[in-house]
């Protein structure tokens, strides 16, 4: 996030896509609502699905999945061609503005309202609302990102903020909201191939030499590793001999899984490191027993970049230890000796490395957290980027043409899905499926499906049906609901026993790496 949870209730307006947030980020939404509700500020929500935060918008766009780019340059087109945009921030913090300007031109409302079903009027309306405020705020989540063109579409909303000058000051920003806790503490680990710690690049001679002096070794590779979702089909095909898996369930959370159990089994071996016994490790040769948040102690760094102290407050059942003592114990038995005798000890050899977080210590975040970059220990922290400049300078505008998605409805599969979560499970219901009070609140997976799209296949809500893709079929309990739109169902991801990730389509963004959750084709049949 580029500004904190907070500053969204400082804005004039908000808009939210992508993001049910209601569901799931509760705590946040509720500062939105809190904040709508004051009567202080407005709310512009874009989802295809009339979610529960739909309610509360005075705009509600419902776009045609996969149409993200077309209606965003919509309303750039509408606040350029109506100069509503911000001509100082432009023309002083910004480049590349001509070659969005000429990118747009052609996305008129009504050619917007042909790709993404939002009727050219609203879009109008929506634009001037985000244009006219004083300051505005942009909060996003997977629905914008699990996409082929979640790259694209970012850099759309980006686009949007800076036309209108909404980034460097509270209320603000651009603000993905992250899906789970500490993913953004695992980013700024590196815990992607291309990037050490705070981002710095892998293929960078001067960072591998710097790592190479701090961790007393000779001939670090500058070549990129593997994203997660090209391991999969690495081990499809033998060029990955070996996974090892700490505290993910690709067995339930990847695309295609029927490709990716084919996969897995392809290995010549899988360890799991996890808290439970997940669809996962019943398929690895070695399953090592962690621990959980509670058993523990360390930081996470939360979604506006707010890093915190965890404590341990239970002891950890049986044999389980901490995951950074089991990664330094294989480690150490590979022949790198890597012993600490806790967590501070590595926190301390993080600060050493990364730039971002060399001035937080675990006495300074003792009681409340601090946002990086934190540069040395006088530095305040910094909850809002991009007060002054942006890391390059200037903010580059990027001239984006909509493409469709890798996958479209037709005769044989003729409906729509998008996939998402519901309040009460999580991820993959690891933790939450052993909670009685959760599991009698959401025992099941279930398709949403419109009134008019159930009269139509003749299927009444809590009977079951069959959904097919092509690439598996799965049985659901059917919800009727007026949350669906005709022509698009949703299913939820976190069942295994129904995972709608057996349908969806394994297609790439490819920058990211992220795979098209959120859009495929499907047909549905009555239970034999």
């Amino acid at each position: 996030m580029t500004n904190t949870v907070a500053c969204a209730e400082k804005a004039d307006v908000i808009l939210i896509t992508g993001s049910n947030t209601t569901e799931n980020h509760p705590v946040i939404s509720a500062g939105v609502k809190r904040a709508v509700e004051s009567g202080r500020t407005k709310l512009i929500v874009v989802d295809p699905r009339y979610i529960k935060i739909a309610g509360f918008a005075d705009i509600f766009m419902r776009q045609n999945l996969g149409s993200d780019v077309a209606w965003l340059n919509g309303m750039m087109h509408v606040i350029i061609k109506e100069d509503l945009y911000d001509k100082d921030f432009v023309a002083e913090r910004t480049e590349g503005f001509e070659e969005l300007k000429a990118s747009v031109e052609k996305y008129t409302p009504a050619h917007v309202e042909e790709i993404s079903g939002i009727p050219a009027d609203l879009l109008v309306e929506a634009a001037r609302m985000y244009a006219g405020a004083k300051v505005a705020s942009i909060l996003y989540c997977m629905g914008i990102t699990q996409h082929t063109s979640g790259t694209d579409n970012v850099k759309s909303l980006a686009n949007l903020a800076m036309l209108c000058g909404n980034l460097g000051m509270p209320g603000g920003g651009v603000n993905p909201l992250r899906g789970q806790n500490n993913v953004q503490g695992a980013c700024d680990m590196g815990g992607l191939p291309n990037v050490y710690t705070a981002y710095q690049a892998v293929n960078s001679e001067e960072v591998a030499r710097k790592m190479e002096g701090a961790w007393g070794v000779e001939g670090v590779s500058l070549e990129l590793g593997m994203k997660a979702t090209e391991m999969i089909p690495a081990a499809h095909d033998g060029r990955l001999k070996a996974l090892y898996v700490l505290g993910e369930n690709p067995l339930v959370s990847d695309a295609d899984l029927n490709h990716a159990e084919k996969s897995l089994a392809n290995l010549e071996l899988m360890v799991v490191q996890d808290l439970f016994m997940t669809e996962t490790a019943e398929m690895a040769d070695v399953v090592l027993p962690g621990r959980c948040f509670a058993e523990k102690d360390g930081t996470f760094s939360n979604t506006e970049r707010r890093v915190q102290r965890v404590r341990q407050a239970v002891e950890a059942p049986g044999e389980a230890w901490d995951d950074w003592k089991i990664i330094g114990e294989i480690a150490t038995r590979m022949g790198y000796p890597m012993s600490y005798g806790n967590a501070e000890e590595i926190f301390e050899e993080i600060r050493q490395v990364t730039p971002s977080y060399a001035g937080i210590t675990y006495e300074r975040i003792a009681v409340e957290g601090l946002h990086w970059p934190c540069l040395n220990e006088e530095h305040p922290g910094t909850p809002i980027l991009h007060s002054t400049q942006f890391t390059r300078g200037k903010g580059m505008f990027h001239a984006i043409d909509w493409q469709p998605p890798a996958e479209t409805a037709d005769a044989e599969y003729p409906l729509y899905l998008t996939t998402g979560r519901v309040l009460y499970q999580y991820h993959t219901g690891t933790m939450t499926m052993r909670s009685e009070g959760l599991m009698d609140r959401a025992p099941e997976s279930f398709v949403e499906i419109s009134p008019k799209d159930a009269a139509t296949y003749g299927i009444e809500d809590g009977t079951r049906v069959n959904i097919a893709s092509r690439r598996g079929t799965i049985n659901a309990l059917v919800k009727v609901s007026h949350k669906a739109v005709d022509g698009t169902v949703f299913i939820p991801f976190h069942y295994a026993h129904a995972a709608a990730n057996k349908l969806t389509n394994a297609a790439l963004d490819p920058v990211s790496g992220i795979p098209e959750f959120k859009v495929c084709a499907v047909k549905l049949s009555a239970e034999s």
